[in-house]
């Protein structure tokens, strides 16, 4: 599928510095890029590429100032990297070949309903009183609970599981092997020693515009709801807890683990690998280094924690360098200790 860079540039609302009616056909990374695909420049450390690229076009921010020579055309936008990411977005969408209709065998329980344009794919299954919207497609060997709600624009990708009463937006993807509204980790100790199992009632609401990674779980509330609030994007391999709210446009990477009742602020960012302790609130726009450990509330906005007992990364560095001289202090005390 072709497009002529004018077109490009007109959906990017751009500006053409070269030939706007050259057409391209794929996008390619800047270091290997070849005639007939379009590539970007965002970050200065892939600078000299752009000097030799074989690329038909590359977009370039409106302040980008070439050193030397370009034998490319350019597209200038306000921001190179959203732009580019426009771009892939676009490219995506006519990629995605959107199914409709329904395989069999799967089932679809008479209570429920759903809208236009939808996709259930085989051995799908969706239970009693479901609701759901248009545009919604349902991969193969994906499973909704009774009372499931799911809005427009959604896609329910292979093999996920969604539990009774969890209620989704729109515009949202819930990936492979996914688990959402599994029952809480709740468990009361007993005077023998053993453990028993507290109801788990509630459930999981997912706002609009969320992506749940593969194989994550997100467990429903004991009692009333676990929140996951509009603009979150959450990685594979995570596992959040009953009755935890996580704020708008917050992104979580694989392998963190939030216990129970813990509350994250928006626009937060956390990396890999982070393990958060239940019953605590996290401010807005804070940043948590992987594989840190949080045990307690983090109450002002913008900070970047780091390292095992989460501290501010500025003071974790300080403590890192001392830790690092142990042994030449250590050394230094045993002479001081012979003078003595």
């Amino acid at each position: 599928m072709e497009f002529t860079l004018n077109q490009i540039a007109e959906m990017l609302n751009g500006r053409i510095e070269g030939d706007g009616s050259i057409t391209v056909n794929r996008i390619d990374k800047i270091q290997e890029g070849k005639e007939g695909g379009i590539s970007f420049l965002a970050n200065e450390k892939y600078e000299p590429y752009i000097y030799e690229t074989g690329a038909t076009a590359v977009i370039v921010s409106q302040d980008f100032v070439a050193q030397k020579s370009v034998k490319t055309n350019l597209i200038r936008v306000k921001n190179a990297y959203t732009g580019f990411t426009q771009l892939l977005e676009a490219y995506a969408l006519i990629l995605k070949s959107y199914k409709t209709g329904v395989e069999q065998p799967s089932y679809f329980d008479e209570s429920s309903s759903i809208g236009e344009n939808h996709y259930r794919g085989a051995f799908s299954y969706v239970g009693r009183n479901c609701t759901i919207g248009n545009n919604v497609q349902i991969h193969p060997h994906a499973y909704l609970g009774d009372n499931v709600k799911i809005g427009d624009n959604c896609i329910i990708y292979a093999g996920s599981k969604i539990y009774k009463n969890t209620q989704i937006g729109n515009h949202c993807e819930i990936k492979s092997g996914a688990v959402i509204g599994s029952d809480g980790f709740g468990f009361a100790p007993q005077e023998d020693g053993t453990y028993k199992s507290i109801p788990q009632l509630g459930n999981v609401i997912i706002e609009d515009h969320v992506s749940i990674g593969a194989n994550t779980t997100i467990d429903c509330a004991t009692m009333g709801s676990t929140l996951i609030k509009k603009g979150v994007k959450i990685d594979n391999l995570v596992q959040i807890a009953h009755n935890v709210i996580i704020g708008e446009n917050t992104v979580i990477a694989s392998q963190t683990g939030i216990s129970g009742s813990t509350e994250i602020g928006k626009n937060c960012v956390i990396a890999g690998q982070v393990g958060i302790v239940g019953h605590i609130k996290i401010a807005d726009k804070t940043t948590i280094g992987a594989k840190t450990g949080v045990p307690k509330n983090i109450t002002s906005s913008g900070q970047t924690i780091f390292g095992f007992l989460g501290m501010d990364i500025k003071n974790f560095l300080k403590s890192y360098s001392l830790f690092k001289k142990l042994p030449e202090l250590q050394d230094r005390i045993k002479e001081l200790e012979k003078k003595g």
